[in-house]
């Protein structure tokens, strides 16, 4: 990949994963008002809110952060599977988006209720759990935000074998800028 080309993509990916990380805080802002308001408008305009705001947004935002880190990491001397941060990284982003994509149709079908209910605040207890995902989203995302800025040291066994294969293997992962970290 081209420097241009790695900077580009790399600015897509870091615009992505902070928009993705900005929509959750709304989200979650908006699931706090829809568990303890007792306003039925309130409730039926947050979830109405949080539907529009996941599909329109979140969604797009997780499938851009995840696309264009594993094109960012296939493209650069990181790697996919090279250090255990990258790789920690992608689990957790996988782990994140599959969630997400899972748990968007339970928050359509509750947006669905409370527009058709005139008793909005009368929500099963069950479906308050969307505090727990946003919450729990958004401690995944800020541990993804950690790793990519602290990049903690170890390669995995691949990675070492990678680094250390042919004469001038180490000279060129450092000659683009990437220390080698055990």
């Amino acid at each position: 990949m081209t420097p241009t080309v790695r900077k580009a993509v790399l600015t897509v990916h870091v615009a992505s994963s902070v928009g993705w990380l900005g929509a959750v805080v709304a989200y979650l802002a908006l699931a706090v008002a829809a568990v303890t308001t007792q306003e039925a408008q309130t409730v039926r305009a947050a979830w109405i809110a949080m539907e529009l705001t996941g599909w329109s947004v979140i969604v797009p935002l997780a499938i851009a952060s995840l696309l264009t880190g594993v094109a960012n990491a296939l493209g650069t001397p990181w790697g996919l599977f090279r250090h255990y941060w990258v790789l920690v990284k992608l689990l957790l982003t996988v782990f994140a988006t599959a969630i997400l994509l899972q748990h968007m149709p339970a928050v359509s079908s509750v947006a669905a209720i409370v527009t058709a209910s005139e008793h909005a605040n009368l929500l099963p207890a069950g479906l308050r759990s969307d505090l727990l995902h946003a919450g729990g989203g958004l401690a995944v995302l800020l541990a993804t935000t950690v790793l990519a800025v602290y990049k903690p040291p170890g390669t995995t066994r691949y990675g070492w074998r990678k680094m250390h294969e042919g004469p001038g293997a180490v000279g060129a992962v450092n000659a683009a800028g990437f220390g080698h970290q055990h």
